[in-house]
């Protein structure tokens, strides 16, 4: 069996059928997704219930997107001018599909690989990672998930500490897993730059360039920061590679970091 982790989809399903084609034919491959299957690209519900439907060979942890869908659903949040959701919300298979997303797990650990959205905070190594990872999954599968949705959202803390507890304790993992791009020395996170990683201001830095990162041993792999793109590493995939931007779509084998990628048409306009 292998493994294939594929970037951020959002949507763009005649792309994820492109690159699917392109990985060689093999029954027992897992495929696994960082995050965001959806939103901004022209067919969310498509890819979603694709993904869905690829039963145990597929798994994804959730990005920041799919945690709107969820809470858009629920009219927690209001739907943003450039969503592309509502084919999803008018869908027969509505509830199956918030409920499948709702049980996806944050963080995955495969093949020595550790696989997130966004990004993890300097102060975790790969234990506390995955331990805090699931306090919040457990939320989000509970009967108290859709209380949770209505305090998961905002910026504070923005610094981790161990004493942190209730919804500010899961609302900073939940950020650090699926929204971090830079933080500051001391792991603050800032969640205002988009840039790419030499685009940053003075103080900040990408949150796998900070000094002591306790999962520096550990390869991370992660999706979310178009503006990066492509970075390959003995200890950090970046995978993101803009593809409803009209860039790549990308997928990497874990066994052997073999790279295998498609154009995309651009679907969403940057702005």
């Amino acid at each position: 069996m292998r493994n294939y982790i594929i970037g951020d989809l959002q949507g763009c399903h005649a792309s994820l059928q492109d690159l699917l084609a392109t990985l060689p034919p093999f029954a027992s491959d897992r495929i696994l997704f960082a995050g965001d299957l959806i939103n901004r690209g022209p067919h969310s519900l498509q890819t979603l219930r694709t993904v869905m439907q690829m039963g145990n060979r597929a798994q994804a942890v959730l990005g920041n997107h799919d945690l709107h869908l969820l809470a858009v659903a629920c009219g927690i949040r209001p739907a943003h001018r450039d969503d592309t959701l509502d084919e999803i919300l008018a869908a027969p298979d509505r509830d199956e599909l918030i409920d499948w997303l709702r049980h996806r797990p944050l963080a995955i650990h495969e093949q020595g690989h550790l696989i997130v959205h966004a990004g993890v905070l300097p102060q975790w190594d790969l234990k506390q990672a995955l331990s805090l990872a699931a306090e919040v999954e457990a939320m989000l599968q509970s009967e108290q998930w859709i209380d949770f949705l209505r305090h998961m959202y905002g910026n504070q803390p923005a610094r981790w500490s161990d004493d942190l507890a209730g919804y500010d304790r899961l609302r900073c993992v939940i950020n650090a897993f699926t929204r971090l791009r830079f933080c500051q020395a001391d792991g603050t996170m800032d969640f205002a730059v988009k840039e790419g990683a030499a685009a940053a201001p003075e103080g900040l830095m990408p949150w796998f360039e900070v000094p002591g990162r306790r999962t520096v041993e550990v390869s991370v792999v992660f999706g979310h920061w178009s503006t990066l793109g492509l970075v390959m590493r003995p200890n950090l995939i970046a995978l993101d590679t803009g593809c409803v931007w009209g860039g790549k779509l990308s997928a990497v084998r874990l066994e052997d970091r073999a790279l295998f990628q498609v154009q995309c048409p651009q679907a969403r306009q940057p702005g």
